[in-house]
């Protein structure tokens, strides 16, 4: 038996990384699967390597795509069940420190429309066709709803963001449309920065990874994340859920992390 069987899903930031994992769970578990994403050769090697599932390029940011992306999936499986919010950017761990004063602005704007408003209009375009169908939301969020050093000044208060926005959601769309979230912690896996922080994408390696700093002491691969969204996604197991995060921390919130100080205590002994 498959959690997910005849189960139209709509994914975003699926082509890579964490949301390819759920693609690929999701497609095991019985789903249709569609895909909106940026980035077209991904997309593309996506529709190769994956047997049925609908690759549709946008960006999160337009309603206009998000929008689109529904109706080509309602046009091609008819109907939509679950809408998986995942697409995200990083900020590559900066400090408020090290970000220059003239880029705060249009780094804050980039990185929360797509990290924050991206999940908003996803949600706002999927919300006809699951109030039709008592849907699923799911969204990627993060250990950093939670906790500081997750990444930079901000991608953690993105992340924050997402909490709330699951609660409200959570409230607002009840009892017709559950909403939920997945909270993974590290997550071998590529994360572009923003452009206006230079666009790279960067992954932290198996090797640069020190998992004896959570209690699992184990370094995950995606996959292993992929059974929470599995169980939001399912009608049937998710059924007294609504406004719950699901922290796949590794542990960490139960122990926290020791880390050396940031760069604030420099700037207020220089009196900068």
């Amino acid at each position: 038996m498959t959690w997910l069987d005849k189960q139209v899903a709509l994914i975003t930031g699926g082509a890579s990384g964490l949301g390819r994992a759920v693609v690929e769970r999701f497609l095991d578990e019985g789903a249709n699967v569609a895909v909106l994403d940026v980035d077209r050769d991904r997309l593309d090697a996506l529709e190769r390597e994956c047997d049925g599932v609908l690759t549709i390029h946008g960006d999160v940011t337009s309603l206009d795509d998000n929008e689109r992306a529904v109706s080509e999936t309602v046009d091609q499986f008819g109907r939509l069940d679950v809408f998986v919010g995942n697409a995200g950017v990083f900020d590559d761990n900066v400090s408020l420190p090290d970000l220059d004063a003239d880029d705060i602005g249009a780094s804050f704007a980039e990185l929360f429309e797509i990290n924050v408003l991206g999940y908003l209009l996803g949600a706002r375009a999927a919300l006809p066709e699951l109030a039709k169908t008592e849907g699923r939301i799911v969204f990627t969020a993060s250990q950093a709803s939670f906790n500081s050093d997750g990444g930079g000044i901000l991608y953690v208060p993105s992340k924050h963001a997402i909490a709330g926005i699951v609660r409200q959601l959570a409230f607002e769309l009840a009892p017709t449309v559950r909403v939920n979230a997945v909270a993974p912690g590290y997550v071998p896996t590529e994360l572009s920065a923003t452009d206006t922080l230079g666009g790279d994408r960067a992954i932290v390696t198996a090797e640069e990874f020190d998992a004896s700093n959570h209690p699992l002491d184990i370094v995950p691969t995606p996959e292993d994340y992929t059974g929470p969204y599995v169980l939001l996604a399912s009608r049937e197991n998710s059924r007294p859920m609504t406004g719950t995060i699901i922290r796949a921390d590794l542990g960490r919130s139960v122990r926290g992390i020791t880390s050396v100080a940031g760069r604030a205590a420099e700037f207020v002994t220089d009196g900068l």
